[in-house]
This record gives C-alpha cells, structure tokens and sequence, in this order.
C-alpha cells in the first residue's frame, strides 16, 4: 500500500473552508501524503491526520490575516501554512520563502499545479533576502523555531506597522513570554496569543500575533536595510 493510498477522506469542514478550491485542497493534500512523503518533507504518519493537524490547522490561520495584503511564509517547509492560506484567500500575495532546494522545487511544483499566481516562491534565508524581497504587511510561520529566534528572522521582513503571525502549539504563552525582551528590541510594540478555528478544528489553532511599530527589526536591521538597498543600487547602475 502507498503513503497517499493511507490518506483519509476529506472531512466535510474542509469543503467549507476550501469553498471553490476544495478539489485544489485534496490535490495538495494527495501530493503531501506521496511526494511529500518520499522527499522527506513530512512525515509517514502524518499522513493520516494530514487534514485536521495540517491543512484545517494552517488554513483557519485566514481567520487573522488583513483583506488584500501582502504576506510572506518564512520557512515554508512543505508549504505550510502558506499554501492552505493561499488556497483560501485568492485576495492575497503570498511568498513562500524556503533556503532548501528539495523543498522550493515541491513548492514550485504545487504553485503550477494549483494554478495559485498569486503565491511566488523564492529559495533563501530570511536573513539573505533581507533588502532585496520587498518587505511585507504580514509574515507567517509554522513550526520554524523558537518565538524570539522566530521574530529575529521575520520581523524584519516587515513592512512599517506590519505583523508577524506565528502558528504555536499549548506553550504559546510561556513561549511568548520568554521572548518578550528580544521582541522588543526587534521594535514590536504589541502581542497577543489568539485561538482561532471555531467549528472548523479540534483543539482550535493558536497563533502569536506580534505587531511592529515604525521600524521593524529595530535599529540594527535597519541599518541593514539601508546597507542592502545601497548595494542594489549599485549593481544596478552597473
């Protein structure tokens, strides 16, 4: 029996929450559960719960997110949340940005096949692109690291006044308070942990929201950027 034979069916909130794009929904969720599988991208036995612990999960994630803005997945992985989120809000533009190339080729490939143009991928670190990805209105993350090493990455992704929404599990809270000095050198002004997914999923979906006042990543990443930009700037003019 294959991996993809082991996924189970869809269960009837995802037709509500996919709406038009559900058959791109199952699609994305039959591509996890064989090449997902085989590149290593996840797991053999996340299979199973792939709808409630993966797609429902990162899609109620829309719940938060601004009509119309523009939003940048850090650490996309195997595209979660970016792609659930993509799927049910056509409004957005959504770069999933991935440094390893296994995972920006499937994430390519899930991009085309969806037909999804408004998401783009982009292969490189937070850190890399900083100066050159345009900055955003909203960053996502999903199981990418610590909340402080987290905000230290896509915080400066940000544009002025832009959020940072954090996909966490049970120690949200904890892990949010831990984090709060290093937030706050990364100019966050401010924070709080949210429950979405009412009816949708069980146990609902928690989320950090982080917002940033006019100087995101503080004054070292800004100094950053302005270093960044001048070096565009020059290649350009060659």
């Amino acid at each position: 029996m294959t991996e993809a034979a082991e996924l189970p069916q869809a269960p009837a909130e995802a037709r509500a929450v996919f709406g038009e794009l559900f058959p791109e929904a199952v699609r994305y969720a039959e591509l996890l559960a064989d090449a997902g599988v085989k590149r290593g991208l996840i797991g053999p036995r996340e299979v199973p719960r792939l709808w409630e612990r993966h797609l429902l999960n990162c899609a109620v994630l829309s719940e938060v997110v601004p009509e119309g803005v523009t939003v940048c997945d850090v650490g996309s992985g195997a595209g979660l949340p970016g792609i659930p989120l993509a799927l049910v809000r056509p409004d957005l533009k959504i770069t999933l940005l991935e440094p390893l190339l296994r995972r920006t080729n499937f994430l390519q490939e899930v991009v085309d096949l969806l037909g999804l143009d408004h998401v783009t991928v982009v292969r490189g670190r937070a850190e890399e692109v900083l100066g050159t990805l345009q900055p955003v209105q909203v960053v996502t993350a999903r199981a990418v690291a610590p909340l402080d090493r987290l905000a230290g990455w896509g915080v400066p992704l940000l544009k002025p006044y832009g959020e940072m929404l954090a996909l966490k599990g049970d120690t949200a809270e904890e892990e949010l308070n831990g984090a709060r000095a290093a937030l706050s050198k990364l100019g966050v002004l401010e924070t709080e942990v949210l429950q979405v997914g009412e009816g949708v999923v069980d146990p609902l979906s928690t989320v950090v929201r982080v917002v940033v006042g006019e100087s995101p990543g503080g004054v070292r990443f800004a100094a950053k950027r302005a270093k960044a930009a001048r070096t565009g700037r020059t290649r350009r003019r060659r």
